[in-house]
Order: C-alpha cells, then sequence, then structure tokens
C-alpha cells in the first residue's frame, strides 16, 4: 500500500478506547492467524452507490463471501436495496450519495457506482475527489467530457480504477490481440463490429403519453434519481432498466455493448482519437413521430462508421471502424462464411486485412481464421498480456486487490484505458444526436464530423458541440 492507504489502515482498529495491548491482539497479520484467514486490517472498506440489477453482481465479487467489507450502502430505491441492507444490516443505508459520501468518508477505502448512465460522472468525480478508489460501471460516462475530466482526475488524484466492461480481465481479449498483432492477416485497414442490441423496448411511450403521469412509489426518490437530468414526470417506462434508451439517462445500444465489443480493436491495435464520424439511423414515418420520439429516445437501429490515423501507417494512412445495431451487420469479404462469421447473435468483431480477417465474439472470445475465404485450421500464438485475475469472473477482484496494493498497481480497464475508449463509444452517439438535430425546422440528416480530439470538438457543424459536453440540471453542477 502507499503512505496514504497505510495511514487509513491505522483507523480500523476493533476496540476503541480499550488498551492498546488489546487490540494489537485483535489486528495481526494474516501469516499469524494461518492460512485462508484474512485479517480485518487486510480488508478493504468498500461503499456501494446502487444496489440493484448489475450492481448485485458487482457486490457480491468484491464482497467475495467476506473477504472484504461493504460498509456503507446507498440507493435511491429501497426496492433496489432491500436485499444488501438485509445483508449487511450494520452497513449505514442512505438515499442520497451526497449524504453518504460526506458522512462516511473516514469509513471508506473504496467506491462501486452501478447507476444509470447520466449519474456516473457526478458521483464517480465527488468520490474521487475525496480520494477513494473506484469501479465505475460501463459506460464510464454519459458524455465525452466528462470521461476526459474522469480520466485526468484519475491520474491527479492517483487512484486505482477499474471501469465495468469484464471482458478486458478476459482471456479473449487478450488472444484476439495477440492474433493480429501476430500479423497472420497482415495489415489490419478495416473494423467491423455488431451487435444485437436494444433488447430493451425503445419508445415505451407513445407521442400521445408524453404528458402521462404516474404516481411515484413511495420507495422512490424520484428527485435523487433524475439527479443531472432535466426534470420531467414520473413514468415506471424509465425504472429500473429502461432509462438505457432515454438520451436524458442513458447511451443507448452503443453505450450498453460498445465498452464490451469496442475495447477488442481499440486495445489491438492502439486506438487513438478519431478524426471524423457519421452515421445512419433506423427512421420512421414523419416528422412528427422523429419529433417525438427521437429527440428523447435512441432510434430501433444505427450504423456509425468513425476513422482513424492509421497505427502502423505502412499501407494505409486511415483505419476503418464501423458499428452496426438493431439487428444490421455488416457486408462479409468476399468467401466468407456468414453462418460461421455471425454464429454468435450477441454480436461480434471483425477484423480485415491484406493478408485475412479474423472475427471474435463478444469479449474477443473464439476467434475464427479466415485466408482467401476458408477457414483455417491452425495453432495462434499464446497472448503476450498476462492474465491479472483469472478471467471475467474475476474483474471485480482484481480491483479490490489493486486497491489494496495501492496506485500504480495493473488493473485491465483502468479509466487510462476506459476512458478514451468511452470517448469513441461515446462519439458514435455524438454522430446518432446530430444526425437526429433539427435546424429552422429540419432535421439535418446524414454529416461527416470532423473530429478534434485533444480539443474535444466538432470543426464543421457547430450543434454536434452541444452533444460533447451536456447542461446539468440546476442544483446539480
Amino acid at each position: 500500500m502507499n503512505q496514504k492507504d497505510s495511514k487509513n489502515v491505522v483507523r480500523r482498529e476493533f476496540l476503541k478506547g480499550s488498551a492498546v495491548a488489546a487490540a494489537s491482539f485483535m489486528i495481526v497479520p494474516r501469516h499469524v492467524l494461518g492460512k485462508g484467514y484474512t485479517a480485518p486490517s487486510d480488508k478493504l472498506n468498500i461503499a456501494a452507490i446502487g444496489c440493484g440489477g448489475k450492481a448485485d453482481y458487482n457486490i457480491q465479487q468484491a464482497y467475495n463471501n467476506g473477504s472484504d467489507n461493504i460498509v456503507a450502502l446507498c440507493d435511491v430505491d429501497d426496492r433496489q436495496a432491500k436485499k444488501y441492507r438485509e445483508k449487511f444490516p450494520n452497513a449505514p443505508y442512505y438515499k442520497d450519495y451526497r449524504k453518504m459520501l460526506d458522512k462516511e468518508a473516514k469509513n471508506i477505502d473504496a467506491v462501486i457506482v452501478t447507476t444509470p448512465d447520466h449519474m456516473h460522472y457526478a458521483i464517480g468525480s465527488a468520490a474521487m475527489q475525496l480520494g477513494k478508489h473506484i469501479y465505475l460501471e460501463k459506460p464510464l460516462t454519459h458524455d465525452i467530457w466528462e470521461a476526459r475530466m474522469l480520466t485526468q482526475l484519475a491520474q491527479e488524484k492517483k487512484l486505482v480504477t477499474q471501469m465495468g466492461n469484464q471482458g478486458s480481465s478476459g482471456k479473449g481479449t487478450r488472444q484476439t490481440e495477440a492474433i493480429v498483432q501476430s500479423g497472420m492477416i497482415g495489415e489490419v485497414h478495416t473494423v467491423e463490429v455488431w451487435t444485437d442490441r436494444p433488447v430493451w423496448p425503445q419508445g415505451v411511450k407513445s407521442p400521445r403519453d408524453k404528458k402521462e403521469t404516474m404516481p411515484i412509489p413511495a420507495e422512490v426518490d424520484w428527485d435523487l434519481w433524475l439527479g443531472t437530468a432535466p426534470y420531467r414526470e414520473y413514468h415506471e417506462a424509465y425504472m429500473p432498466f429502461r432509462w438505457r434508451g432515454y438520451w436524458d439517462f442513458g447511451t443507448g445500444a452503443l453505450g450498453d455493448m460498445g465498452c464490451h465489443f469496442m475495447d477488442v480493436p481499440f486495445r489491438t491495435l492502439k486506438l487513438g482519437y478519431p478524426t471524423s464520424v457519421e452515421c445512419s439511423a433506423s427512421s420512421v414515418y414523419s416528422d412528427f413521430f422523429r419529433e417525438a420520439f427521437f429527440e428523447d429516445i435512441g432510434p430501433q437501429a444505427t450504423s456509425v462508421h468513425l476513422k482513424f490515423p492509421h497505427p502502423s501507417a505502412k499501407k494505409f494512412s486511415e483505419l476503418s471502424l464501423s458499428w452496426y445495431d438493431g439487428g444490421i451487420k455488416p457486408k462479409l469479404p468476399e468467401g466468407c462464411d456468414y453462418e460461421k462469421v455471425f454464429a454468435d447473435n450477441d454480436g461480434g468483431v471483425m477484423f480485415i486485412g491484406t493478408k485475412g480477417v479474423l472475427a471474435c465474439e463478444l469479449f474477443g472470445e473464439n476467434p475464427k481464421l479466415f485466408v482467401k475465404g476458408q477457414l483455417q485450421d491452425v495453432k495462434f500464438p499464446a497472448p503476450t498480456r498476462p492474465l491479472v485475475e483469472g478471467d471475467t469472473a474475476g474483474h471485480q477482484q482484481q480491483w479490490v486487490k489493486a486497491c489494496k496494493a495501492g496506485y500504480g498497481t495493473y488493473t485491465s480497464s483502468s479509466f487510462a484505458e476506459a476512458g478514451p475508449l468511452t470517448e469513441i463509444v461515446l462519439m458514435g452517439n455524438l454522430a446518432v444526436r446530430s444526425y437526429l438535430y433539427r435546424e429552422n425546422g429540419k432535421f439535418t440528416g446524414r454529416k461527416k464530423l470532423l473530429w478534434d480530439g485533444q480539443n474535444m470538438k466538432i470543426t464543421n457543424f457547430e450543434p454536434a458541440n452541444a452533444f460533447v459536453k451536456r447542461q446539468y440540471r440546476e442544483g446539480w453542477k
């Protein structure tokens, strides 16, 4: 541990006010207690903000049957928190994360944040400002500016961080990376990425229902759930899960799966800032429906096309990466087999190079090599990047152990990696939001947007910059 962490350990005594000698017998090194026993001073004190849905898994994995402590809980919905309030009756429970951080900061080493996307930055930055290590669900943030700020804050505060794209800790990512980097498919010039999302209802409310309101459940603090988002009346269509399809709260199919699927080419090809982005989005029959739905709700299907400076710049100056969702899939290179390449309906990634094609599934799993349209039965090179914590199931514990070891300890998806990856993913949404932008009462349609990554600015269409950094609701700045 670093010096700051070591000082925090001192406060973890058991018998406050008791004799120093008595306390010293309570807190002893694990080697004295025997194999398999974890000393109280070796446990990480974790606060969980968000207790339902994906948080259920995150908390269980971090707690690890008691190898570490859950010392505070927070959720705006008592129904979501019920299970863990019962499991950890001694952990103080809050609805407002700000109050929790204010009152419990001295008892907390690290924080897990599993909330809707629109609250990731507000909560994450508040915890990090207090010097707390953080595990933050994917996508890292709701907009590009927020991702850049959290990346910088993690470095400034020297914190151990991890984004919840567990595939980054898996064997598949490393195996696919090794194959491409070995040169087996030559110089990659095109990457195709696709997903079956969205699988949640898009546009649950019809235009005629836009003013419909419902009673707020007694267990829910609706104002806190809205948080940074513009105020609107409660409706069951928004929570606990379907918020993903609403722009004020979620980041759609890209935000849900982009940090999983795009992570593989991002790491493999060491991608930097894109130089341009354009998209197409599914439409409906009239501008009335487009206005009613698409300014509030993500489209049913999109295709997004990004250009990057080519990492090697040997034969090609640019590299193309395209994303497809809502049932759209890319065209296969000549001779490739649809059934074999698209065998996994969840989605996949395809690297197209000068010598062949490599296709893989979610998290880089099950790589398949095609050369001249023929599936190759060859031995793949071994991954060069070692596993740190077994596989994807250890993603949370990898972070926990790194928190104990201190800043500088490797995690698979530290914000130094997760921040730039999230920016690339959210560039797709910036293009979609711009595609649906109305100017003088008319939808602007498809544009090729030019991106100055260093300065986080679209240089050829000013309205698009509104989606780089959103405005927060009054009182949440």
